[in-house]
């Protein structure tokens, strides 16, 4: 076997890439010890985490109704007025309770509820949000201790529900800390949506290689970024909103994507053929069909077999011992 940790990117619906690109690497090997993610990357990371194998992760995220994702209410049956009502009163369009429960129901078949139920299996997981209160990104669940609360006993499900909160799109998690004051938590890729350094901290962890898996776009977004939909002729205030954050997003990505480390990250194309026919799978793309689904998970596989077909697992554990011992 061949230990290895993981970090994946923000991708939302794109996540069944990062888990095509994991079983490619079970198949030859690999085994995933600590992981991190952001967004669609922290549940794919969550999941790896609690024991499920990339082939389980197929299998549930295949016959995955994506629209249910988008939590509505009566607000939401009232059209774009609606929707900018439900911005006012609850700072998003859509409710992640739903998503929440998914996770939840997901990881209590493996035992997991909170973070301590991950450790006690050996690994770590880190996970990211943005606090839009103190205005900085956490780590969870390490820098929940800042706030007063135990990391260990936070769940993970939570955990999760956070950092996919696309400001705007989906409502924010309110948590408050031990003096009584409210958090206003959203989607990690706000602030780093491939945080490949997580796991770089010098800990036991680095004497195994840490992988990332990131997307890449084939073609420039539309102007309204990764939302998915095309440009209007006139700009209501929902579409100005959610343009403001798709920037910050997109912009957030290409940031961290000139900082990733191209030798030991999997770049999986967003782009897929479906009929003879191309299309740029975006991130909010909840109506994808099962085609499309499995589009995504082969460009994974692909990019994953690849990348192993070129990366010396061998020669990156001698590297490091040399390191370790201080030879060159």
């Amino acid at each position: 076997m061949k230990p290895c940790n993981g970090v994946f990117e923000g991708g939302g619906v794109r996540g069944i890439g990062h888990v095509g690109a994991a079983w490619e690497l079970e198949r030859r090997g690999f085994s995933f010890v600590d992981l991190a993610g952001s967004s669609a990357g922290a549940m794919v990371a969550a999941l790896l985490a609690a024991g499920y194998s990339s082939g389980e992760l197929k299998e549930e995220l295949e016959s995955l109704d994506y629209m249910k994702f988008k939590g509505r209410d009566i607000l939401d049956l009232l059209g774009t007025f609606g929707k900018m009502l439900s911005i006012w009163l609850h700072f998003g369009i859509y409710d992640t309770d739903y998503l929440e429960q998914w996770i939840w129901k997901l990881l209590d078949r493996k035992g997991i509820r909170v973070f301590d139920d991950v450790a006690r299996l050996g690994r770590r997981l880190k996970i990211t949000a943005s606090d839009l209160t103190s205005k900085h990104l956490l780590i969870l669940p390490d820098d929940l201790g800042e706030l007063g609360l135990e990391p260990g006993a936070f769940p993970v499900a939570l955990a999760v529900r956070m950092s996919v909160s696309i400001p705007v799109f989906f409502e924010p998690v309110r948590l408050k800390d031990r003096i009584g004051r409210e958090h206003v938590i959203v989607d990690g890729g706000l602030l780093s949506n491939f945080p490949l350094w997580v796991l770089d901290d010098g800990s036991a962890g680095q004497v195994r290689p840490t992988l990332g898996f990131q997307f890449k776009s084939s073609q420039k977004e539309n102007c309204t970024g990764s939302w998915g939909a095309p440009c209007p002729e006139r700009w209501n205030l929902i579409d100005h909103l959610k343009a403001i954050v798709s920037t910050c997003m997109d912009a957030t990505d290409q940031i961290h994507s000139l900082a990733g480390d191209p030798e030991r990250t999997i770049r999986i194309p967003t782009e897929i053929g479906i009929d003879g026919e191309k299309k740029n799978v975006s991130a909010v793309d909840f109506n994808i069909s099962r085609e499309e689904s499995r589009a995504l998970f082969e460009n994974g596989r692909k990019a994953a077999a690849c990348f192993a077909e070129e990366w010396d697992f061998d020669k990156w554990e001698r590297k490091y011992r040399r390191e370790q011992k201080g030879m060159p």
